[in-house]
């Protein structure tokens, strides 16, 4: 495979397109190159070419006319079930090999994606560090968390949907009441189209929501032309050098494309983030595993026992005091952010070493989970999104968030920011493509809208429209018989 292959979708579809690649080319290059690398830690288990072969059939006949992940190859963490293979969550001892994919892994089948197999995570998802695995996976030279920070390390979009919005069929819960699935990609568009495509409600899931954008009249598209997005205090960022400086760099991309920054003190935020790993919710992650934590105490790497086992203690009592607690600090965050359109925060603190995780595991996680763990527990939608690199030269990100749904907006915010500063995509190397130019339907982010009666120009309902920020398009008349 040519070492500097775009893999985003638009690229790839381009070659497929142009007869410059097949989808089974594509895999047999991909595979090739994963065998120099030999037994790599980042995946447990990584399909073969027979294993591969069915999915590859199954795009015959098809093209990326007809299915919109055409030949698109992914990965899924080993908490995600893909059928026939074992599902291990980081545990030989509690694996199980299902006969069906998880729901949402389905949806990427059926629309022409392939999956190369299933990657390592810290045990039972219990972790942002990426080094709680048993040795017979071995630790990858660079994971760290379930989406965001993950991504911030690579250099990629890391959409953290809201809750609900994916389902979580088929996959082995570490919170049940809060788990979202995230999704890891190259561009805002790539994210866009996946999240289109995985955002589907599941009736046989107990913790999906019903939602659509379009009855919103939310698109993806062109950012917004002026808006107000707020940022915590500097002084509540505690970020390193890089991270500082990444945060500033944000801050002034967002004001050059017209958002108006409003400090905001996000001590709520940061109370409920605290309640994620010290309040009862841990006992969730108590529920998943204590039938093994019993049995076979070894099977549990040592960190994950200790942090989980505080879960077989509170009282139900406790349960309802951090409930309450929580209740509060939503209030008052959800408060907060309705005074701006979008939050920009820090992705992560800093990118710790090997060595710091070792010396201090649970205080280098807690660390990374700043300004990650409270994003569910407020029930609010989260993006990374790449900005630059550090001296380092390792990848430097920051994450927009706002409500629950408000996904496509910071995914458009998002795209705006990649236009600016094209990044390379991931940690490929390879320069990044043009981007796609957006339809003309969504060039500014707005909807049609046909309007009759007081709503009309001059009439006393017009400045429903106008407040905010309708535009008179053009003046009809309605068919002559039509009668209200």
């Amino acid at each position: 495979m040519p070492h500097r292959l775009a893999l985003d979708i638009l690229s790839l579809h381009a070659a497929y397109q142009q007869g410059k690649l097949t989808p089974a080319t594509l895999i047999d290059q991909l595979l090739a190159q994963a065998d120099t690398h030999g037994k790599e830690p980042a995946w447990i288990t990584r399909l073969n070419r027979e294993q591969l072969e069915p999915y590859l059939k199954r795009l015959e006949g098809e093209s990326p006319q007809t299915l919109p992940l055409y030949g698109i190859p992914f990965a899924m963490k080993d908490n995600i079930d893909l059928a026939g293979v074992p599902t291990t969550a980081g545990s030989p001892a509690y694996a199980y090999t299902p006969t069906e994919s998880a729901f949402v892994v389905q949806q990427l089948i059926d629309a022409g994606a392939i999956p190369m197999g299933k990657t390592n995570l810290d045990q039972f998802a219990t972790g942002l560090v990426g080094e709680r695995a048993l040795e017979v996976y071995g630790t990858p030279a660079n994971t760290a968390g379930s989406g965001r920070v993950p991504a911030c390390f690579h250099n990629l979009y890391g959409v953290k949907p809201s809750l609900g919005l994916l389902s979580t069929r088929g996959v082995v819960p570490a919170c049940a009441t809060l788990d979202t699935i995230s999704l890891f990609a190259l561009t805002a568009d790539d994210g866009a189209k996946l999240l289109n495509i995985t955002a589907a409600y599941d009736d046989q899931c107990a913790w999906s929501r019903q939602h659509n954008f379009a009855v919103q009249g939310k698109r993806y598209g062109k950012a917004p032309a002026a808006f107000r997005f707020g940022v915590p205090l500097e002084s509540q960022w505690q970020t390193d050098s890089a991270y500082t400086k990444g945060m500033r760099k944000a801050i002034a991309e967002l004001q050059a494309i017209g958002g108006e920054k409003v400090e905001l003190d996000c001590s709520p935020l940061l109370a409920a983030a605290r309640l994620l790993y010290e309040g009862p919710w841990v006992a969730e992650r108590y529920h998943v595993i204590r039938e093994l934590m019993a049995s076979n105490p070894e099977a549990v790497h040592p960190v994950t026992f200790q942090i989980t086992q505080g879960g077989a203690t509170p009282l139900a009592v406790d349960a309802f005091d951090a409930r309450y607690k929580l209740a509060e600090y939503k209030r008052q965050a959800d408060a907060l952010i309705s005074q701006v359109d979008v939050m920009l925060s820090p992705t992560t603190v800093t990118h710790p070493s090997k060595a710091e995780v070792a010396a201090d595991p649970i205080g280098v996680n807690s660390r990374l989970g700043t300004w990650t763990n409270f994003m569910n527990l407020l029930d609010y939608s989260a993006l990374a999104v790449p900005v630059g690199f550090s001296e380092r030269d390792l990848p430097v990100g920051v994450t927009l968030f706002g409500p629950v749904f408000a996904d496509l907006t910071l995914l458009s915010l998002a795209r705006a920011l990649e236009a600016r500063l094209m990044l390379p995509l991931g940690a490929s190397g390879v320069k990044h493509p043009p981007l796609a130019e957006l339809p003309v339907a969504i060039q500014d982010g707005s909807m049609e809208l046909v309007v009759c009666g007081a709503h009309l120009q001059g009439l006393p309902l017009n400045h429903q429209l106008t407040e905010r920020g309708g535009k008179l398009v053009s003046s009809i008349h309605s068919a002559p018989r039509y009668k209200l």
